[in-house]
Order: C-alpha cells, then sequence, then structure tokens
C-alpha cells in the first residue's frame, strides 16, 4: 500500500487499500506500508499520522512500514533522494534520460499532439536537449521512449491482457523535476524493485503509468511485478472521487460514526469486504 500524503484518504482509497490486503491474504504474502511523500511540497505530516489511523479503523494491518519497521526500509520517498538520483545516473549512462529545460508553456507554443489526454513531447526537441547544467539536479530530465516499442502485460484484476506502444500512448516522460524530486513512475518502480515487491493494486487511471514504468523495469532487466488496476470510485455526479475535489474523507466518516462498509456496497464494491 503506498498512499500520498497530500491530504485526507476517501472512500475510493479505502476500496483499493482493501482489495490489495484482500490480495495479498489469498496468497499469504507480505504487506508493506509505504508513504510516498517525493512531493514535500504537498505531503505534509498531519496527513501520514490521518492516514495511518484511517487503515487501522479500516482494519488494514501490515507486516512492514514506517511504524513497525521491517527489512526493506526506509518505507518513505522523502528518505531515498539519492537512490533516485542514482538510478537516473544510471539511466543517463545507458543514453535512455537527457536534460530537458523545456517548459509546458513553450511545449503549447510548439503545438504538442494528445493522446488519451497525454501530452507528447515533440521528437525533434530531444536533441536540443542535452545540454547538463552545473547542478544536474536543477533541470527537468526525461526518459527517451523507444518510438514504436509495444509494451504488453496480463492485468490480474481487469482480467485481461493490455498493450500500449511507446512513443503514440506516451511520449518521453519526465523521472526527474527541476523542482529537486523524483517522478512518480522513477520513485515507484525503484522502490518496489528495492523492496522486493512482486504483486502491485493501484487504480486503473495509473494505467498509462504502468506502461511507462515497464520501460524502466526492462532498462534494468529487473522483475516485473504482477500489475492489478481496480476501477475507480466515482461520486454521485459521476467524478472521480480525488483529495483535490474534496471528495468526503474516510477521517469525516469515521468521525461521524457512518457505517462506511455500506458506504462500499452502495457503490458497488462490496466484494472487498469478503
Amino acid at each position: 500500500m503506498a498512499p500520498t500524503p497530500s491530504g485526507e484518504l476517501h472512500l475510493g482509497h479505502a476500496a483499493s487499500f482493501l482489495r490489495v490486503q484482500q490480495s495479498i491474504r489469498e496468497k499469504n504474502g507480505t504487506l508493506i506500508l509505504r508513504i510516498e511523500d517525493v512531493d514535500r511540497l504537498r505531503c505534509k505530516q498531519e496527513f501520514v499520522d490521518s492516514s495511518i489511523t484511517a487503515l487501522k479503523n479500516l482494519g488494514i494491518t501490515w507486516e512492514e512500514g514506517p511504524d513497525v519497521g521491517g527489512d526493506y526500509g526506509p518505507y518513505t520517498q522523502s528518505q531515498k533522494t539519492e537512490r533516485y538520483q542514482e538510478i537516473i545516473l544510471k539511466l543517463r549512462e545507458k543514453g535512455l534520460v537527457y536534460p530537458c529545460p523545456i517548459s509546458r508553456r513553450q511545449l503549447r507554443q510548439h503545438g504538442f499532439d494528445l493522446a488519451h489526454g497525454e501530452a507528447l513531447f515533440p521528437k525533434d526537441l530531444r536533441d536540443s536537449c542535452d545540454q547538463v547544467p552545473e547542478d544536474p539536479w536543477s533541470i527537468n530530465w526525461r526518459f527517451r521512449v523507444p518510438d514504436g516499442e509495444a509494451l504488453s502485460f496480463y492485468d490480474q484484476e481487469l482480467k485481461k491482457e493490455l498493450s500500449f506502444v511507446a512513443g503514440q500512448d506516451f511520449g518521453d516522460f519526465i523521472v526527474w523535476r527541476r523542482d529537486g524530486m523524483a517522478s512518480y513512475e522513477l520513485s515507484v518502480v525503484v522502490d518496489d524493485h528495492d523492496m522486493q515487491i512482486t504483486e502491485v493494486v493501484r487504480g486503473e487511471d495509473l494505467l498509462l503509468s504502468t506502461a511507462r514504468q515497464l520501460l524502466i523495469y526492462r532498462s534494468f532487466a529487473w522483475q516485473e511485478p504482477v500489475f492489478g488496476h481496480c476501477p475507480i470510485l466515482k461520486d454521485d455526479e459521476g467524478e472521480k472521487m480525488a483529495k483535490t475535489k474534496g471528495s468526503r474523507s474516510l477521517k469525516s466518516i469515521f468521525e461521524e460514526g457512518r457505517d462506511w462498509k455500506q458506504m462500499l456496497r452502495d457503490c458497488g464494491l462490496g466484494k472487498v469486504l469478503d
């Protein structure tokens, strides 16, 4: 489980994390809690504490994590900056990443294409983005995708084979941000590898991100985990539940004494309670 402490958890998180626990227990596996606080500008300790309390109130238990320790720590991403930088330098040696000073505004001015809502980095700008500044971590770094390469994996939750094409479904993506932090794609791959994670269950809104992550795994010939993507829980207006949209938090549900199990059943997600 890997909550991002940038706000309170909501029912959508409850459904996903309960499914994670359910799947791991079915396989007699080890459940690990990881705090994905790589974005230090948005993440706060109060949300770390609140997330742990909410998970416990859901009846979820874990064998390793920031509160209980374990063999594969640290369990918070903010403590692994040097490790992420080490991996980026190795990718650089392989010619797979490059520094990119071009801003989003410049990309808009250039006129980029869209695929699945994804801004594709213009291929003709790659060669102009190879100047490393004195401080290499003060600039964005992008992963150079192998154009036309198909990336396929079987999804254990959706029960089907999925396939994406690099350079069409997504373009060169950021692995390090100029504000001094690793991207989601890079940090979770490094963490999953370091922690020897064998199964990942996340929301289906991250399918495209999983395809990107596969490129990083394969760059080092690392063992890829089994992936599963759960349906996204939506609110009464049909919108995806999100912290930024003020979706009802688990904290408020618990404080009000509401029946969260029935709320999940009402959303058609009662199977995560079995």
